[in-house]
């Protein structure tokens, strides 16, 4: 019998960790019972890590992709549990960027090499359509060459649309979690699973580049929820996936949980590599707050996005989704800098160009 046939037949207790790895690089998929295996379990972590380097590899060679993140405003009408710039939270300082000084954060990212430039806020009614349209079209305009990404959270389809036509890219929204229970218990009832997901079927349906993903070991998560998103994003079919540790913030009433695990958090990393291969998957910055090597190994583990901050070093501070962030005090330069070196010494290498699915390159082991 094969080891798929074994793992099918329930008798997958017969193989040692590294043939599930290997079945789950050869089928890009396995049954739930051994995902379970995989995710809970640390032994042969080095070889999944490995496999899914080699993997990543073969699709973009040692190619790592910048995006310039713009944090332009801290305002967010939501109040979901975990999130440092919830409604609720009387505690944090609020701006927003005007005009101007998105395009100028634009300026300084684009003379740094950057050619994405991400705008993320939180769900802030004073950037109505208009003005998010006439931002986004003149960066197009000063830019033509760029990618750029919105982050906005959940809008009607007529307002992604208006986005799209004025030249918008991509579009970022993680689901945070695909299961139902689990998403009532991180957020309050005004908001809801369903709605998540259409707005995700709604971006792709457009025609953007769609980035989705989760939480790594936020508050009453189980295995179970895991590869519920695990199978939530193979149905999708995103162009990138997101995901990172639950991390705390002090003025949540989550303020008291548990952070989440960074192996965890990377061996999710590697098996959405093996599962997608091809895929855009970033070192997030919450990887780097829970880890001072974060990134670094996120990348060994399959990652290949970056995501520097280009917004003033002002106002970072504000954008505080979750206590002891990274780089809130270099400027731009330092920032990219910093990474650059930082990547290199890892043996990968940083590339500037606007890096998607449909552009990358193939290469031969």
């Amino acid at each position: 019998m094969t080891v798929m046939s074994l793992l099918a037949a329930g008798q997958f207790y017969r193989y040692n960790m590294t043939d599930l790895i290997e079945a789950l690089h050869k089928n890009k998929d396995l049954p739930d019972a051994e995902l379970k295996t995989i995710i809970e379990n640390g032994e042969c972590e080095q070889k999944l890590f490995e496999t899914a380097d080699s993997v990543r590899r073969s699709y973009y060679g040692t190619d790592v992709y910048i995006r310039g993140l713009i944090e332009f405003t801290n305002y967010c009408k939501n109040n979901c549990y975990y999130c440092g710039i919830r409604r609720d939270n009387q505690k944090v300082e609020r701006y927003r960027l005007g005009k101007e000084e998105i395009l100028s954060c634009c300026k300084q990212g684009y003379a740094l090499g950057f050619r994405t430039f991400v705008l993320q806020g939180g769900e802030d009614a004073a950037f109505s359509d208009e003005l998010i349209c006439g931002i986004v079209s003149e960066i197009k305009k000063l830019y033509p060459e760029c990618a750029v990404t919105l982050s906005l959270g959940e809008k009607s389809c007529g307002s992604y649309q208006s986005y799209f036509n004025a030249g918008a890219n991509r579009y970022l929204l993680r689901h945070e979690t695909a299961n139902t229970e689990h998403y009532r218990a991180l957020h309050p009832d005004s908001m809801s699973l369903e709605s998540r997901k259409q707005c995700l079927w709604n971006l792709k349906k457009i025609g953007y580049e769609v980035g989705s993903g989760f939480m790594v070991g936020s508050p009453s998560q189980t295995t179970e929820c895991l590869i519920e998103d695990l199978r939530f994003l193979q149905e999708l079919q995103p162009d990138m996936i997101g995901i990172g540790p639950y991390i705390a913030h002090q003025n949540t009433p989550f303020r008291d949980q548990k952070n989440g695990d960074l192996h965890l958090c990377l061996r999710l990393i590697a098996i959405l590599r093996l599962m997608f291969p091809d895929i855009l998957l970033p070192a997030t910055t919450a990887l780097g707050t829970i880890d001072v090597q974060g990134r670094e190994l996120g990348l060994t583990a399959g990652a290949n996005v970056l995501m520097p901050n280009l917004s003033p070093v002002n106002v970072r501070k504000q954008y505080e989704l979750y206590d002891n962030k990274i780089c809130i005090y270099e400027g731009a330069a330092q920032c990219r800098s910093c990474l650059e070196n930082k990547v290199e010494a890892m043996g990968y290498h940083i590339v500037t160009n606007i890096g998607n699915r449909k552009t990358k390159k193939i290469y031969v082991n």
